[in-house]
């Protein structure tokens, strides 16, 4: 019966559908939406980047608009891309936390917590408005056979790693082609291993075939093979994810001077011995896997018929302890100076966690080179790429759309609600924006005398979250908890802790 009525509903919002009466179907704009792995906020040229040369994504910037205070759904994976293709915050996001499917649903041995099969996804729209649907990449919302099985929420063809947790080896045994497994490597290459003596070699983490070509492949044959008719490409590349074994002439691009001492897997996943230069081949190999795609749909003359979204699932990867030098996976987020002073990394609510680039090119080139300084979020993908497709938005997202932003330069209208993150894992945080005031709140499961007071932070005059005006601003933590106390429903999977003052 639930699946009876989600086809119902999807097939009413999609009938209540709005064309122009002059646009016929193969005129509508396609989509490409490409969403890195763990890319932090300074971590492309356009965005500051020093060091790693991103020319690809440069370009996109140079040609698209790029905005300034674009935030991830979560700081973390699953509940971001959750909130991505659901257009729910993480108050209303029925996936919260990374957890494996197993753990609930023991007849499946790889996969995240599924969402249901009645839960709306923006791809369900668009394939039942004739859109081709395809995902490129890293799912991570349910495994093969589950509810949350990428074919079960809107895609036509999906191909890359089901299971966030595979992901972590860029040389798996295989990959999914929809619910049929592929065949990558004779000798895969697990994601984990520490090498606590001896020489680290590169060539002893490499296998027969970098799982991210065949990726990149696939989506370049997506868009060759639907040049004529819309379609909608979601390419959730791996790149830079740890484990860190990217491919030997990727990392021969960069000084061999930026590395005196490997990496042995000291804060997990695999050795490296130029950790410096192999975290940048990572963010390299990304930037290559932009131009393909881009140059994919300039060779099928589609450049005037396609929007294309370029942003990141959360921020960089956070620290470690066994090698404390370095971060997890023996990234160097100091050396590239990866948030630009934001505070936080991957797994936090403070603005290195969460604030992602976020660059969206036009068909035409239209507001080329335009910086938006206007806060936006993952919720607001769904509504946008309703609008970009003339279909009718569903009721209850937590996002607005950007599409007359982007097209006509209009200002956001009020949203639902203020910018929020309710994430249980990493000690339980809580976070709310109210225009440039930001409240956090962190250890909210830890035991009491463990747990962190309300913070407040002035975004305006401190990005980098360093001055706390708690104290001096008890108003901005009342809003917050009365904003988090209405926009937080139970969620008995990944239960939270009620806000409090």
């Amino acid at each position: 019966m639930k699946n009876f009525c989600r086809v119902v509903l999807c097939t009413l919002l999609c009938a209540a559908t709005i064309f122009s009466a002059s646009q016929s179907v193969a005129a509508r704009l396609n989509v490409v939406l490409i969403v890195a792995d763990d890319l932090g906020w300074g971590e492309l040229g356009c965005y500051g980047q020093q060091k790693i040369p991103t020319p690809n994504i440069d370009r996109l910037a140079v040609s698209g608009q790029r905005f300034t205070q674009f935030y991830s759904g979560a700081p973390v994976c699953a509940p971001s891309r959750c909130v991505l293709m659901t257009g729910l915050h993480l108050g209303h996001a029925e996936i919260r936390g990374n957890r494996q499917a197993k753990t609930a649903f023991p007849e499946f041995e790889e996969g995240q917590y599924p969402i249901r099969s009645e839960t709306i996804t923006f791809p369900e729209l668009l394939q039942n408005a004739g859109y081709a649907t395809g995902a490129m990449g890293k799912w991570g919302l349910g495994p093969v056979g589950s509810t949350g099985d990428p074919n079960n929420q809107g895609f036509d063809l999906f191909f890359g790693y089901n299971c966030q947790a595979v992901a972590h080896s860029f040389y798996p045994e295989s990959l999914w082609r929809n619910a049929d497994k592929v065949h990558m490597n004779d000798h895969p290459i697990p994601g984990h291993k520490k090498q606590p003596e001896g020489e680290v070699r590169m060539e002893d983490w490499i296998a027969e075939t970098y799982a991210s070509r065949p990726i990149v492949a696939e989506a370049e044959q997506f868009i060759h093979d639907h040049a004529e008719k819309p379609f909608f490409l979601y390419c959730p590349f791996t790149e830079p994810h740890v484990a860190m074994h990217p491919p030997i002439e990727t990392v021969n691009r960069f000084p061999e001077s930026w590395d005196d001492t490997p990496y042995r897997g000291g804060n997990a996943y695999l050795p490296h011995p130029r950790p410096r230069a192999g975290y940048a081949a990572m963010i390299a190999e990304l930037d290559d896997h932009v131009g393909r795609v881009v140059a994919a749909v300039n060779k099928a003359g589609l450049m005037d018929r396609t929007v294309i979204i370029f942003t990141s699932d959360n921020g960089t990867t956070h620290e470690g302890r066994g090698e404390p030098n370095l971060h997890i996976g023996g990234v160097d987020a100091s050396f590239f100076d990866s948030t630009l002073n934001l505070r936080g990394y991957k797994g936090s609510v403070y603005e290195g966690g969460l604030r992602v680039p976020c660059i969206v090119r036009l068909p035409g080139d239209a507001g080329a080179g335009r910086v938006i300084d206007a806060p936006a979020w993952f919720p607001d993908i769904f509504p946008t790429v309703c609008d970009i497709a003339g279909i009718k938005k569903p009721d209850g997202l937590d996002g607005v759309s950007l599409w007359h932003l982007l097209k006509e330069k209009i200002s956001l209208g009020p949203r639902p609600s203020p910018l929020l993150w309710v994430f249980p894992e990493y000690g339980g945080q809580m976070a709310v924006r109210l225009g440039d005031m930001k409240a956090v709140r962190r250890n909210l499961k830890k035991k009491k005398s463990e747990s962190t007071p309300w913070e407040v932070y002035d975004l305006a005059t401190d990005p980098g979250e360093t001055t706390d005006l708690a104290e001096k601003r008890p108003d901005v933590v009342a809003a917050a908890v009365e904003v988090l106390l209405q926009q937080t429903s139970r969620n008995s999977v990944f239960p939270m802790p009620k806000p409090e003052i």
